[in-house]
This record gives C-alpha cells, structure tokens and sequence, in this order.
C-alpha cells in the first residue's frame, strides 16, 4: 500500500473566532485519513486548545498571527501550532495541570493536559520574547491496522 504524504500551512489572525477554523480546517485535512469519531475528537479538542493558548497567552492583543501546519505520512498526523508572542518563561511549569497566565479571566490552565491526553505526542518550545510552537502527533488507526 502506497503510503500517502501531504501537507497544509496556514496563517490566520489571532483572533478567537479562528479557533473554530482552525479546528474544522484539521477536520478537513484527515478526513481521507478515515478516522474514527473519537481520533477525531481527540484532535480536535487538541487544536482547540493549542490555537486558544496562542491566541489567549502568546499574545495581548488580536492584531498578531498563529501559524498552523498539518503534516499527514500514511496514518501519522502531525500538527504544529506557533505563535511570535511572548514565549514561556517555564515550559515545565506551563504544562502543570491548573497552571495559568490568566487566572483573572477564569482561564482552567488544562491546555496542555488535555493536549498530552488526546495525542499521542506533544512537543513545546518556546523563548521569551519570541514565541511558542506546539507540534502534536496522532497516529489515525485503521481497519487493516495499516499505520
């Protein structure tokens, strides 16, 4: 079986009305990769989280950008989000359960939990000053379990 290799690049205003794009784009992108509703799901909640911290805690105001690619080998999705906002001072520490920048707008501080729950990898790198990427990896199972 021929393995399928494909990729997207995006670049929308950091602006919470995106998140909802963003999300349906990756929809989009792995549909032919026959997902289950679950594995859609999981990424889906994923992306979510990682534009709505690029767009909430990378920047301080909606006048900036977040970039997204999809990389898509054979059942292997890969996602990155990136933000050129603030950074992360402690990466370590931003991925704690109930950590947040923004406790003063009733943020949970569960982005990167939910992110490491529902993919199956999760990468952070972040400087100060310069801004955060997020790539997140899901292998898509399917019936013949080719991967």
């Amino acid at each position: 079986m021929e393995k399928i290799t494909n990729t997207m690049h995006l670049t929308f205003d950091a602006k919470s009305v995106n998140e909802a794009f963003a999300r349906m784009t990756v929809m989009a992108f792995m549909a032919d990769m026959n997902p289950t509703i679950d594995e859609m799901e999981d990424v889906k909640t994923a992306v979510s989280e990682a534009v709505t911290n690029a767009i909430i805690h990378g920047y301080d105001d909606e006048s900036r950008q977040v970039e997204m690619s999809c990389i898509r080998e054979g059942q292997k999705l890969t996602v990155t989000v990136t933000d050129h906002g603030v950074g992360i001072e402690n990466v370590e520490e931003a991925r704690q359960p109930f950590y947040t920048t923004k406790p003063e707008q009733d943020r949970s501080g569960m982005g990167f939990a939910f992110m490491e729950a529902f993919m199956d990898e999760i990468d952070i790198t972040s400087q100060v000053g310069e801004g955060t990427s997020i790539t997140m990896t899901k292998y898509i199972a399917r019936d013949d379990g080719d991967r």
